[in-house]
């Protein structure tokens, strides 16, 4: 069942591992960010996809440009996922009274709904 995970070169404990030093250095930037005033310039720690970028240079270096060309798939599956989340909390934050957290961890469900679709869909599985 999870050998769908495993990738060349990787292994579920690699993508595991990957996955956490990730949510790690999102969290980092969006509390770097949140540190600073005004909050414009707290914006530029939120530029956390260029953290995404240097990896894929050192997953070309390392793995080669096929194992490359299959995380930035993931990558693009993921930001689109994150695109409709974005959009669907905005707009039931803007015209609702909910709870932002309930909110939030409803929208956390759904993004994670569509990402997971979406790479069903790109895996032919």
């Amino acid at each position: 069942m999870l050998s769908g995970l495993r990738e060349p070169g990787g292994t579920l404990k690699d993508i595991l591992i990957r996955f956490f030093i990730g949510g790690a250095v999102v969290s980092a930037f969006a509390v770097i960010g949140d540190l600073f005033k005004p909050k414009t310039f707290a914006g530029l720690f939120g530029a956390a996809p260029s953290v995404a970028l240097a990896t894929l240079g050192l997953t070309v270096i390392s793995h080669g440009k096929l194992y490359a060309a299959i995380e930035s798939r993931s990558m693009l599956l993921g930001s689109i996922a994150l695109f409709i989340y974005l959009s669907v909390i905005t707009q039931v934050l803007v015209r609702t009274k909910f709870n932002v957290a309930a909110v939030t961890v409803a929208g956390t469900v759904l993004w994670l709904g569509v990402a997971l679709g979406l790479w069903v869909l790109a895996n032919g599985s």
